[in-house]
């Protein structure tokens, strides 16, 4: 896995010894010698990670890492603050200033290699999802990037997996004074619990007594359903192999006991800003790609995903030899409602139209708005006799009730007119089936409208 490291420190035997050790591991390694150089890198995306010496003049790492992180450009860079300060205190400063980690000099190669592994493969994932949420904000929606920047961390829901009473009685308490915590002493049931619970962070101790607490970390990693909830591991003083192991395996973060207080509450907050920053770019993602295949007034599919699938609902009906038909819909005189009472009302009588075909069809079959006032009704599994019978019912549900518009205070008299076709043969073209019930729609607006058409065997 390759990534860019900023090493920002400014002694430079310090910087030269953590460029070799990263270089070694093939990792790209850029230097800084001070914060404003550190955030003028930063500023120009040049890296996917940062490791930030604290002791520094004129501004100090702590502020360096203030910086980033109220700054929505650069608050995703993890930041993995390197120091001889080891109190708590220290760390939980370097917490709340948003640093994602905190490695005490001397570092061990292994647990700064196993450290920037895992939080530049994080990096690389969000990375990914924010690419994807490009065009969502091209598109209007609102780049979570400024929620993530006033995002607390408070008021989670977290899962803590811990058998021990002397451990978890403890423990609750503290994580109750800013979130919603569900306690599971029984390993075995936690997979589950995770899996149905939408929590925001899994806290695993990994002293059970009676089950692998790297086993079930690994359980949740493997498990679509929990696979992006981020875990904490709490471990022994002495237990470094198996955190690093538990690093490889997934694990986000962890505590070492006795657990400090403050320390707990901040890498909770940490953990659950990401989660809450990832999962947004997760929705907008899946919300772009909704408004992409979706019709924005109607809430139907929209044309292009019409052409999209329905080759393969045809290719599909023939390899099973299943009939297929198609509805093309049209409101008919639709150009005078929206002439006679504004677009305001074409609006509300395009709207409920697509409420109306909704109610008439199953939900296998498929129904797009294919432009203007025109419709696609594609019904897999259904012959001509039967979608003839589905097409009358939705014209006579269309007739028989006039549609409101003017927020109620109007109703009007609809009517469409409808053309019907099917797969005739394996291997047609889906073009020919689309135009015959094109020809066939012309066909009954030509005859005098509100009617239904099949097109000719």
């Amino acid at each position: 896995m390759s990534a860019r490291i900023l090493v920002v420190d400014d002694i430079p035997a310090n910087a030269k010894l953590l460029e070799a050790r990263l270089s070694a591991e093939y990792f790209d390694v850029i230097t800084a010698a001070n914060g404003a150089e550190a955030l003028e890198a930063c500023a120009r995306s040049e890296c996917d990670l940062i490791l930030l010496d604290v002791m520094m003049p004129d501004m100090d790492g702590f502020e360096v890492c203030r910086r980033l992180k109220s700054n929505p450009a650069t608050h995703f860079i993890p930041v993995v603050m390197v120091t001889a300060l080891d109190s708590p205190a220290d760390r939980v400063r370097g917490l709340e200033a948003g640093a994602d980690d905190f490695l005490t000099k001397p570092v061990s190669d292994v647990v700064l290699i196993a450290r920037v592994r895992s939080l530049t493969r994080l990096k690389m994932m969000t990375d990914e999802l924010r690419m994807r949420a490009i065009t969502s904000y091209e598109i209007g929606m609102q780049q979570p990037e400024r929620d993530a920047v006033a995002e607390t961390g408070k008021g989670g829901r977290i899962l803590l997996v811990d058998d021990r009473p002397s451990s978890y009685e403890r423990l609750v308490p503290l994580l109750t004074t800013e979130h919603q915590v569900d306690l599971e002493t029984r390993p075995e049931d936690a997979l589950f619990q995770a899996a149905e619970g939408n929590y925001d962070l899994l806290i695993v101790s990994l002293g059970l007594e009676q089950y692998d607490g790297l086993r079930l970390c690994s359980q949740v990693r493997s498990l679509e359903r929990t696979r992006h909830i981020p875990i904490v591991a709490i471990a022994e003083a002495d237990s470094n192999a198996r955190l690093l192991r538990g690093l490889e395996i997934g694990v986000n973060d962890y505590l070492l006991r006795p657990v400090d207080k403050n320390e707990l509450l901040a890498r909770a907050r940490t953990q659950i800003r990401r989660r809450r920053y990832t999962e947004q770019l997760r929705d907008n993602v899946q919300h772009s790609f909704e408004m992409a295949v979706t019709d924005a007034l109607t809430g139907l599919h929209n044309r292009r995903y019409l052409e999209s699938h329905l080759s393969t609902l045809a290719e599909q009906a023939a390899t099973r030899g299943k009939p297929l038909a198609v509805m093309m819909l049209d409101i008919d005189f639709f150009k005078s409602v929206n002439d006679t009472y504004g677009h305001d009302a074409g609006d509300d009588v395009l709207r409920e139209f697509a409420l109306r075909i909704r109610k008439s069809i199953r939900g296998i079959d498929l129904a797009c708005r294919y432009g203007g006032e025109e419709f696609v009704v594609v019904m897999p599994e259904t012959n001509a006799q039967v979608a003839s019978m589905v097409a009358e019912r939705l014209r006579r549900a269309v007739a028989s009730e006039p549609f409101a518009i003017e927020k109620g205070a109007r109703h009007i008299d609809v009517t469409i007119s409808i053309g019907l076709s099917a797969l005739e043969r394996k291997g047609e073209p889906i073009a020919d089936v689309l135009k015959r019930a094109d020809t066939a729609l012309y066909s009954a607006k030509r005859d005098g409208r509100n009617r239904v058409v099949a097109a000719a065997a």
